[in-house]
């Protein structure tokens, strides 16, 4: 199984690479009035980290939320 893992992971990595590579022309971006321009793979990245950590900041707060009102219940019971 860590065979398939491995060969899971390679393909995801060139899959990146070749994404990267395919699109590096210069892209502008606005948002709130600020502007960049950069390749469309580092723009890429940079949303792919910006959603991942609001993402896990969101599950974050999903799950203290459930776990506080279990407790709850459980104690008033």
């Amino acid at each position: 199984m860590r065979w398939v893992y491995l060969i899971v992971i390679i393909v995801f990595v060139a899959a990146i690479v070749l994404f990267a590579i395919q699109n590096r022309e210069l892209v502008t971006t606005s948002f709130l009035g600020f502007s960049i321009r950069a390749p469309l793979a580092v723009l890429a990245v940079i949303v792919y980290i910006l959603g991942a950590m609001t993402g896990g900041s969101l599950f974050a707060l999903l799950r203290r939320s459930v776990q506080a009102t279990r407790s709850m219940r459980s104690s008033t019971s």
